[in-house]
């Protein structure tokens, strides 16, 4: 049997989607907050993650303990994760114990929030924040973000930074809670094994007392200038070099063409930048991607290598890019598609994956796409299409930054 598409929306706002296998042995469910980084006020950065770590620490009626020990005695594989435009919390689990795995999913996103968890839990986002400030990539990346966007919260810290969340208080997490994780702003993603109508009778037991708010607009960032960026850190050895270009946005058709282009230039092996770069010894690492968002789209392209060899990896970037519409051939266009059908479809035999697709999907653009129409979509993409692309966002990195060993 195929699989079957269904979508429910309840009194109060609350979308429920799901992709129904029934041969499938697993089911998984997610429910998606339309909310991140950039939703986010400069003062509160970082409150839609420290926001999702709350959501561990347990309701009115059930402690933390008890949460983690319900989950565990269902075998569910379950965790939640922030982006900078969506908070997702999911599980999977045998069918026969997806119903209570949607309950705790539900009863959590109503959390306490108590003060004592609020002050211990800061502790912890302020260690996380230390980590990631000694990862030399995470240091460039949001360095070059918050130049690349400007003042747009595009640019904002999923983490934050130490000095917004250690002012950050619970009365202001309260009220970003009770605005964005409302009933019309999340929607409830469903895949593998599944009785629908139970399922959304279920959601809706649950969750009817959710208050619908207002679903605040986003605005896309303006136009990019060009900027460069040099930082020094006496705890770092090599040179890193990350560069951000504009690119199209989640919901432009030309999305396909633009995440291929970017895998020629620079996917882990057998791209145009592993060969100039790492094959040749001139750099260490190299890769390429495109991300799209709401509004918006980046390129981004990585190199890390000897310091006094920046210059010369900036120069064989550059050149790799200016030359990679025109060295363009079908050969390299029907390699890489079938590495990306092959590993689409291979995730998509797992209702874990079908889940997180088919709610990030529907929280960007509202809409369902089959995963059958994604592929198909990726197959005929073209190397005229590809070319196009490339002439109407050039990968030339608009933001630029270095890091190199220093004070």
């Amino acid at each position: 049997m195929a699989i079957e598409f269904k979508q429910r929306t309840l009194s109060n706002g609350l979308t429920i989607i799901a992709e129904i296998d029934p041969a499938a042995v697993t089911s998984a469910a997610g429910f998606f907050v339309r909310t991140g980084a950039r939703d986010e006020s400069a003062s509160v950065m970082g409150v839609s993650h420290f926001l999702e770590h709350m959501m561990f620490k347990g309701t009115s009626d059930i402690s933390a303990e008890q949460l983690n020990q319900a989950f565990d005695q269902i075998g569910a594989k379950n965790n939640a994760y922030t982006s900078h435009e969506v908070t997702c919390f999911y599980a999977s689990t045998l069918p026969e114990h997806l119903p209570r795995a949607i309950e705790l999913l539900a009863r959590m996103m109503r959390p306490a929030l108590r003060q004592s968890d609020f002050d211990t839990e800061k502790g912890v986002i302020l260690e996380e924040i230390a980590m990631y400030e000694d990862n030399p990539f995470w240091v460039l990346y949001e360095a070059v973000m918050e130049k690349h966007y400007a003042t747009h919260p595009m640019g904002h810290r999923v983490l934050g930074t130490t000095d917004t969340i250690t002012a950050l208080t619970s009365e202001q997490m309260r009220a970003y809670f009770e605005d964005r994780y409302s009933a019309n702003n999340t929607t409830v993603s469903l895949a593998g094994k599944v009785d629908f109508d139970r399922a959304c009778d279920q959601i809706d037991g649950l969750c009817r007392s959710w208050k619908p708010t207002t679903r605040n607009d986003r605005q896309a960032p303006a136009a990019h200038a060009t900027e460069r960026l040099a930082l020094r850190d006496s705890k770092v050895s090599r040179g890193y070099l990350l560069g951000m270009a504009p690119a199209p946005a989640v919901g432009d058709d030309r999305r396909y063409a633009a995440s291929l282009l970017a895998q020629v230039l620079g996917m882990a092996d057998n791209s145009r930048l592993h060969w100039a770069l790492v094959e040749s010894g001139v750099a260490e690492e190299a890769a390429a991607g495109f991300d799209g968002h709401d509004g918006i789209g980046d390129y981004f392209i990585f190199a890390s290598g000897e310091p006094s060899r920046l210059e010369e990896i900036e120069t064989v970037i550059r050149r790799e890019i200016s030359k990679l519409a025109e060295s363009l051939e079908q050969d390299d266009l029907d390699r890489l598609r079938n590495k990306i059908l092959t590993g689409t479809t291979v995730g998509g035999e797992r209702p874990s994956d079908r889940m997180q697709r088919l709610g990030r999907l529907w929280t960007s653009l509202g809409r369902y796409s089959s995963l059958e129409a994604e592929l198909d979509r990726i197959a005929r993409v073209t190397v005229e299409e590809m070319r196009s692309i490339a002439a109407a966002f050039p990968l030339q990195p608009t933001t630029l930054g270095t890091l190199v060993p220093g004070t």
